[in-house]
């Protein structure tokens, strides 16, 4: 049986969609949009690829689309906070965006949507990254995974108007493979390029791209912490049900088009079960696991409650239960309203508008933050919770001495070099501490590189 790890390391990495508008009409391309979002990024650290005081990495991806990955964290709770950090830091790049196109004599509201395509059919990821033992094999473990992941979208996906219907995930479009080394080339549910960002004979890191962005916070935990329990469970041999399909990818498309969750799925060993069967099993399962896995499970229970109640909502199609927690049953009923107030079908371009708006990252002007400020979104953490994340590392894992040696080289403007795993000084003579325990947070090696930056001084 492999090492099982109940106090996991995880992160995400949100790519967003940017642009502005003048008075309804476009103001330069994405990519110009882009780089004036980054100016002062490049400006304070002459790279648009930085690691910020929060521990996070923030850059500019292939295609110009601003990219946030979270520090690393070891709990639902701490993740989201981190996850809507990235938006505060966003937002503020933005503002100042738009400070510099008013000096330039350009103009225009810069927008920012945590959404995963755009108007053209271009899309963008919302990628997952899981600590695993390297005893498992990734290939046979992602397989057994993947009936779960292909349904997931039932109960956390954040939903999308494309071709006259309403469908409930933005990525279910977009992934051609169910396993895969690449990303871009074929979009695999499950990326098993060997990338540890750790100790290689002791960690694995389990990279799922097949998940929608969400703005919804229960949503948001719900997705990682159902996740978390499963790979758990297949971690400790747990007695989980066999369903193994035949051709998982060719039937991701057919349940993000049905709500009802009956969408029949073909088993390799012969013989069906539906989509909601498999999320109803596998709820069963965890709900079985939470008894044995030990530690703190307050976080795990508020996950396993939430997950009962929307699997329920799906069999019942009674949505009164979670119809403000999950991203696409909230956006659904919007959309709805609007749709019934114009008389119109789901081809109508209002609600593609809306759709959009719905994501729209602005406090003060997206939708979802509209509906969230009228108590018919609801919230998981508190604004305390995502200001504290915006601003510090956390201090359960090593993203903490990450925080540590940035605030002290960045204050002696000493010159270094930073990634998820080494953190070197350049000058007078380089010196490199490399960080192999995600899960460390006291370091004598880190804390005497510091204190080599402040004899600089």
């Amino acid at each position: 049986m492999a090492t099982v790890y109940t106090r996991r390391i995880m992160g995400v990495e949100t790519e967003f969609g940017v642009t502005a508008f003048r008075d309804g009409a476009p103001v330069l391309s994405p990519e110009e949009i882009a780089r004036y979002l980054f100016r002062p990024v490049v400006a304070q650290h002459r790279s648009s690829n930085v690691f910020t005081a929060n521990g996070s990495r923030l850059y500019l991806d292939v295609g110009s689309h601003p990219e946030y990955a979270t520090a690393e964290c070891d709990s639902v709770a701490q993740l989201l906070a981190y996850d809507k950090a990235g938006e505060l830091i966003f937002d503020d790049l933005s503002r100042r965006a738009e400070e510099a196109l008013e000096r330039d004599g350009i103009g225009g509201e810069v927008y920012l949507f945590k959404n995963n395509v755009d108007s053209r059919g271009n899309s963008y990821g919302a990628h997952e990254n899981y600590l695993v033992s390297r005893e498992l094999v990734l290939k046979s473990f992602s397989r057994q995974l993947l009936p779960f992941l292909i349904t997931r979208q039932l109960i956390c996906g954040a939903g999308l108007v494309k071709g006259g219907r309403f469908l409930l995930s933005q990525r279910a479009d977009q992934v051609w493979e169910g396993v895969s080394s690449a990303t871009t080339c074929t979009r695999p549910i499950i990326n098993t390029r060997d990338e540890p960002h750790g100790d290689s004979h002791r960690f694995r890191r389990m990279h799922v791209i097949v998940g929608d962005s969400n703005m919804s916070e229960p949503t948001f935990a719900l997705k990682i912490g159902s996740t978390l329990l499963v790979i758990e469970m297949l971690e400790a041999g747990f007695d989980l049900p066999d369903f193994e399909l035949e051709d998982p990818i060719s039937h991701i498309r057919e349940i993000a088009a049905d709500p009802t969750g009956r969408t029949a799925l073909k088993l390799k060993r012969g013989g069906e079960v539906t989509a909601l069967d498999v999320q109803r099993a596998t709820w069963e399962a965890a709900s079985r696991w939470i008894d044995h896995r030990g530690g703190d499970n307050s976080d795990m229970a508020r996950v396993l409650e939430l997950w009962g109640r929307v699997i329920d909502a799906v069999e019942t199609q009674d949505f009164s239960a979670v119809d403000t927690e999950v991203d696409w049953v909230i956006k659904r009923a919007l959309l709805t309203r609007v749709k019934d107030r114009l008389g119109a079908d789901w081809d109508h371009p209002k609600l593609a508008h809306v759709d959009l708006a719905y994501h729209d990252i602005r406090r003060d002007r997206g939708l979802f933050y509209l509906l969230e400020r009228r108590g018919l979104a609801a919230r998981w953490i508190t604004d305390d919770a995502v200001q504290a994340a915006a601003a510090t590392p956390p201090q359960t894992t090593r993203a903490k001495l990450r925080g540590d040696f940035l605030a002290a080289v960045r204050e002696a403007g000493a010159a270094h070099n930073v990634d998820w795993v080494r953190l070197k000084v350049n000058r007078p003579e380089p010196r490199t501490v490399e960080l192999l325990d995600p899960f460390a947070t006291e370091d004598e090696r880190v804390d005497a590189l510091i204190d080599y930056v402040g004899q600089e001084r």
